[in-house]
């Protein structure tokens, strides 16, 4: 399907997005590549073809939770520029 710059036109109109005729130009010509690719994709025969939301056969690889160690409150807070009731202390952003 061929877009012209007339309707690339009032679609700018009607969505209150100014174009110059350059862009305009621009947008015809992408919009009707992309277009004609659409139609070259629904002329594929895809009636065999089951339904899939993966083209690659993957799946989901699940370890085991394990509990480790951790850092205490207290070698953290040497590491932070300011700690305060084992909290990090950092400027206000919000008034």
């Amino acid at each position: 399907m061929k877009i012209d710059v007339n309707t690339i036109t009032k679609l700018s109109t009607l969505s209150k997005i100014e174009l110059s005729e350059e862009e305009k130009i621009e947008f015809s010509s992408q919009l009707s590549d992309i277009t004609e690719y659409v139609d070259k994709l629904n002329k594929l025969d895809t009636g065999n073809v089951e339904p899939t939301d993966q083209v690659l056969d993957q799946k989901n690889i699940f370890r085991e939770d394990i509990v480790k160690p951790s850092m205490s409150v207290e070698q953290i807070a040497e590491m932070a520029t300011a700690f305060e009731d084992d909290m990090f202390v950092v400027p206000q952003i919000i008034e």
